[in-house]
């Protein structure tokens, strides 16, 4: 996998969605990932998975030049990554390979391979700066920190999988909903307890 640039992808998709290493509005009572022990790394990262993923979960984490490093291979298809420290909440993330591909894809501004329907885990909640601009860095008037709790996320579906599901600027992240809607990126974020 290529470096991951210094983007907030949500979500961490990333959400995805996901996976920032910088983000305007950092939190000073989290650590600096790079002041973690690989333990500790390793922890937040699985904290994003259910209980029976973890065990066989492969943990990568970025160092501050987006650079990957493995602290754990994967023996169940599953990657986790611990919380970004430059984020204003938690957000732990676990994927599947399809899903590894579509946040490979955003990172680096490319289509997101056809036909791949992947599966993240974000059970530690998420933080992203946008609901419709999957490159948002900081949150602005019309652009806020989307804070959702414990979800998963269906990436890569066709379009027409997403049009049941409300596509708000500002959703209720109690239901499932899609965030950045009408881009290559767009995914459905579904609560979970």
């Amino acid at each position: 996998m290529r470096p991951i640039t210094p983007t907030r992808w949500g979500a961490a998709l990333v959400g995805l969605l996901v996976l920032p290493l910088a983000a305007a509005a950092a939190d000073a009572a989290k650590p600096a990932a790079h002041k973690l022990t690989d333990k500790q790394l390793i922890a937040s990262a699985l904290s994003a998975a259910p209980r029976g993923l973890r065990a066989h979960a492969g943990v990568m984490v970025a160092d501050d030049k987006g650079e990957m490093r493995t602290l754990r291979e994967s023996k169940n298809g599953f990657t986790c990554m611990p919380d970004a420290p430059t984020t204003p909440g938690p957000d732990p993330m676990c994927m599947d390979k399809a899903s590894m591909d579509f946040i490979h894809a955003m990172l680096t501004k490319s289509a997101p391979p056809a036909g791949k329907v992947g599966l993240m885990y974000m059970l530690a909640g998420g933080t992203d700066a946008s609901n419709t601009d999957p490159y948002a860095e900081k949150p602005m008037a019309a652009n806020h920190w989307i804070k959702t709790g414990p979800h998963l996320m269906i990436a890569g579906a066709d379009a027409a999988f997403y049009d049941a599901y409300p596509k708000d600027k500002d959703p209720d992240t109690s239901r499932p909903y899609v965030m950045w809607a009408g881009t290559p990126y767009q995914h459905l974020m579904v609560p979970v307890k």
